[in-house]
C-alpha cells in the first residue's frame, strides 16, 4: 500500500468509515455558509467531478467567492504516487527519470488523499472555514454528529484537533472505495476485458490517440494494461507545461501581474525553481467526454475545442491566443515569457506557423469516438450554463 494511504484494520472498520465518510462528503455543515457539501463540487453523478460548465465554482462564506482552478475529478486516484522531482516508474532503479510526477490536487502539493481532503475545508474560496475548531464545533451542531459519534465516541468532540483528523480519515476512506471511485465500468474497460467490441471509429480513434506521430496521447494518458495487469489510469500523473491560454473569466487573472505558475506557485511554495513554472499535473482521461471545463484554468468547454488547441496551438496561434497591435498572436500569455522555455513541444504540438495542423477533422472525430469510450456507465454529461 502507498505511502499515505489509510490501512484500515479489519473489513468491518473500513465500511464504517467509509459508510460515515460518505455522509460527511454530504454534509452541508461542514462549510462556514452551511451551504456546501464536498459533493458541491465533485458531483457523484458527474465522476466527482463539476456538474456544470462554469470554469471553477464559487464558494466562500457568501458562495460567491470564485474558485482560481478547474474542479478536478476525484475519480481514478487510487494509483498517484506521492509527488516526486524524480519519479522513477520502477521503484527507484536505473530506468528513465520522468521529472516532477504525483501528488495530488492541480500541483501536486498534497501527499494524500488525506492531506488533499483537508485543503477545501479551509480555503476561503471554497468551504471557508477559518479553522479546524470551526469545522468541528459545526459538525458537531449537524445532524451527522451522532454518526460521527457512534464510529469515534461519544467524547470525541472534547478533542478538536483528533476530530478534524478523524473528519478528514473518514473522508479519505470514503474516497478509497472502488465502486464510487474506480468501478473501471467503462467501454473501454469491457473491451480490455472481452466483453465488447469498439467500433471501427473508436478503434480508428485508439490508433490516433496511440500513434507518437498523431495524437501521442498515450505518452502521457497511459491506454494500455499495466505490467501487472491492472487497468489504465489514463494519466502518467506527471506534471507538465501546456501553454493554455489565459482565461479572462477568473476574477484573479483581472489583475495583470497575477499568474498561477501551478508547480512553482502560488499555492505551492516548496517548488519554487524557474524550470517548474507552468507545470500542472496530468488528469485522467477517464469520463473525459462528459466533462464540459477543462485544462486547469478552465479555459476551455468542448472536447473538440481542447483537441483542435493541441493540434494547431503552434500551427494556428490566432486562433487560441490574443493578437497584437501588430498583428502577431501573443501566445503562451497565461504565462511569463521568462518561462516560455518550459511548455511542452512534442507532438501533437509543434509545426510552423500556417502549417496545417497535426490532426485533421476525422481524426479528431476518431478521437472524441475514442474518448467515449472511457465514460463510466453511471456517469452524466456535465450542464451546459450555470
Amino acid at each position: 500500500m502507498r505511502p499515505g494511504i489509510y490501512a484500515v484494520s479489519s473489513p468491518q472498520e473500513g465500511q464504517q468509515l467509509s459508510a460515515l465518510g460518505h455522509q460527511l462528503f454530504f454534509e452541508p455543515a461542514l462549510s462556514a455558509s452551511g451551504k456546501q457539501s464536498c459533493a458541491s463540487c465533485h458531483s457523484p453523478e458527474h465522476a466527482y467531478g463539476p456538474p456544470d460548465s462554469r470554469s471553477v465554482q464559487f464558494g466562500g462564506i457568501d458562495g460567491k467567492q470564485m474558485g482560481s482552478r478547474a474542479v478536478p475529478s476525484l475519480r481514478y486516484l487510487q494509483t498517484v504516487p506521492p509527488f516526486s522531482e524524480h519519479f522513477r516508474d520502477n521503484d527507484g532503479n536505473d530506468s528513465e527519470d520522468a521529472g516532477p510526477t504525483g501528488g495530488f490536487t492541480w500541483d501536486g502539493r498534497a501527499a494524500s488523499t488525506h492531506e488533499q481532503a483537508r485543503i477545501p475545508l479551509l480555503a476561503a474560496n471554497e468551504m471557508a472555514n477559518d479553522s479546524s475548531d470551526q469545522v468541528i464545533r459545526q459538525l458537531q451542531a449537524s445532524a451527522s454528529a451522532n454518526a460521527f459519534m457512534a464510529v469515534f465516541g461519544k467524547d470525541i468532540f472534547q478533542r478538536p484537533a483528533q476530530a478534524f483528523d478523524k473528519l478528514v480519515l473518514a473522508l479519505e476512506v470514503f474516497q478509497q472505495n472502488p465502486a464510487d471511485f474506480y468501478p473501471y465500468s467503462s467501454k473501454y474497460d469491457d473491451w480490455l476485458r472481452g466483453k465488447a467490441e469498439l467500433s471501427h471509429q473508436e478503434l480508428r480513434g485508439l490508433q490516433v490517440f496511440n500513434s507518437p506521430d498523431k495524437g501521442n496521447c498515450a505518452a502521457c494518458h497511459l491506454s494500455e494494461r499495466q505490467s501487472d495487469g491492472a487497468f489504465p489510469a489514463f494519466s502518467d500523473f506527471g506534471l507538465i507545461a501546456l501553454g493554455v491560454p489565459r482565461n479572462p473569466q477568473l476574477a484573479l487573472n483581472h489583475q495583470p501581474e497575477y499568474h498561477d505558475l501551478g508547480l512553482c506557485g502560488p499555492l505551492r511554495q516548496d517548488m519554487r525553481k524557474a524550470e517548474y513554472c507552468g507545470l500542472f499535473r496530468t488528469p485522467s482521461l477517464r469520463n473525459v467526454a462528459t466533462r464540459k471545463v477543462f485544462f486547469h484554468n478552465g479555459v476551455l468547454h468542448d472536447l473538440r475545442q481542447v483537441l483542435e488547441f493541441y493540434a494547431s496551438r503552434d500551427t494556428q496561434p490566432e486562433k487560441w491566443y490574443p493578437v497584437a497591435s501588430n498583428g502577431q498572436p501573443v501566445m503562451f500569455d497565461d504565462l511569463p515569457t521568462v518561462y516560455h522555455g518550459n511548455i511542452n513541444r512534442e507532438a501533437p504540438f509543434g509545426g510552423k506557423k500556417g502549417a496545417p495542423p497535426a490532426l485533421n477533422a476525422q481524426e479528431i472525430s476518431d478521437l472524441l469516438a475514442f474518448l467515449g469510450t472511457l465514460t463510466d456507465a453511471d456517469a452524466h454529461p456535465a450542464r451546459n450554463g450555470q
